[in-house]
């Protein structure tokens, strides 16, 4: 028998030069890219103003609200969970800054106060992250299923936010001058540069999570407990605080979400953000991220959002009913979890070829210094 044996060619492995190309591989990891490039080819032969200016300003905005809601969602997925209730806090988010922004009435004291911007801000963001601090503590705590606790989560954000406002939308959020509380339109009426500032707080908000993800300690806990949650445990990991810290990221970026959508609107309404989840995790799970944990990069959650943005508006351009948008919305989640489940296998199977061939590997070269030892070699 010869040294060395023919290794058989692989499914989806094509050679160039000598080296062996995993197409397969190649078209899963590049999917939200190729998906995107799809939808932009597809809506434009379909639609004549689809690329046009003023319609892909518009829909840049509608890209952003997305990315903020899946940037923070990345955090939760990562270390192998799920967080519904971030639709819900963007709403209530954005009643709170109502509520303050057009002056806090305090019967008791018989005053209203009229907080400066900067101060309503913080506050609507404090809001959003208690909100994911709850969600975290109600896990880890009493060990509720993530599910579980996000979805209660939900309901109780958006109750919250129509007892707030008697179920009422909350108009006219410019401010006054004489009450120096003006300043809120910034956040989603300026275009600095001519960019809308949706875009620019999108860039620096996914520039600081990938730092956070890829240098910081922080963000090493999250993909370790992802991974392997018992693993990561043993390794000294905080699981616990690593947990909290996630949901109350996915809160903070909900808070961001909420604060842009009313100062877009210059009005709070207690009702937004419904459904929105669902568009974070397809954002996320288009963009390449696990179900399972342990997965994730901000690069690909940016093109998930731009996948969905793109669709949304997309479809709206060239005049689909609304029932049908729902419907294929859906479809997309669907195929997104089957594609995501099909990578998993397809890792799963390549992590166990690569330990078998290893095992082999390491039987032979036993067997062969043992046969050496016999003869004395």
């Amino acid at each position: 028998m010869s040294a060395t044996q023919a290794e058989p060619k692989k499914k989806g492995l094509i050679t160039v030069r000598g080296r062996s190309i995993d197409v397969g591989g190649i078209l899963l990891e590049g999917r939200a890219f190729i998906a995107l490039i799809v939808l932009i080819i597809m809506f434009s032969m379909l639609s004549d103003t689809f690329l046009s200016y003023s319609n892909v300003l518009t829909m840049s905005k509608h890209v952003a609200i997305n990315a903020f809601l899946a940037i923070g969602m990345l955090f939760v997925i990562i270390k192998g969970g799920i967080d519904l209730s971030v639709g819900s806090t963007l709403g209530l988010t954005g009643i709170v800054a109502g509520v303050f922004l057009q002056g806090w009435e305090i019967d008791s004291l018989n005053v209203i106060l009229y907080p400066q911007v900067w101060v309503v801000i913080l506050l609507a963001l404090a809001v959003g992250t208690l909100v994911g601090w709850i969600n975290g503590y109600l896990i880890t705590r009493f060990e509720v299923a993530p599910f579980i606790a996000t979805l209660g989560m939900m309901y109780v954000a958006r109750g919250a936010a129509l007892l707030i406002s008697n179920g009422k939308t909350m108009p006219r959020l410019q401010g006054s001058p004489e009450l120096g509380n003006e300043g809120f339109d910034i956040l989603g009426v300026s275009r600095p540069l001519g960019v809308p500032m949706q875009i620019w707080i999108m860039l620096v908000l996914a520039i600081i999570a990938a730092f956070i993800l890829t240098k910081t300690p922080f963000g090493r806990s999250v993909y370790a407990v992802g991974g392997n949650e018992r693993a990561a445990e043993l390794a000294g990991v905080p699981v616990k605080k690593v947990k909290i810290r996630a949901y109350m990221i996915s809160g903070f970026c909900a808070g961001i979400a909420g604060l842009v959508t009313a100062s877009q609107l210059t009005s709070a309404i207690p009702g937004s953000g419904e459904t929105f989840e669902l568009n974070a995790i397809a954002a996320c799970v288009i963009g390449g991220a696990s179900l399972m944990g342990g997965r994730g990069t901000i690069r690909g959650v940016l093109l998930g959002a731009f996948v969905i943005g793109f669709l949304n508006d997309g479809l709206v351009n060239v005049g689909v009913s609304s029932f049908w948008q729902t419907a294929i919305k859906g479809v997309v989640i669907i195929v997104a979890v089957i594609i995501d489940q099909a990578q998993q296998r397809i890792k799963s199977t390549k992590n166990a070829a690569i330990a078998a061939a290893s095992g082999s590997s390491a039987s032979q070269t036993t067997e062969i210094s043992d046969q050496t030892a016999v003869k004395g070699g």
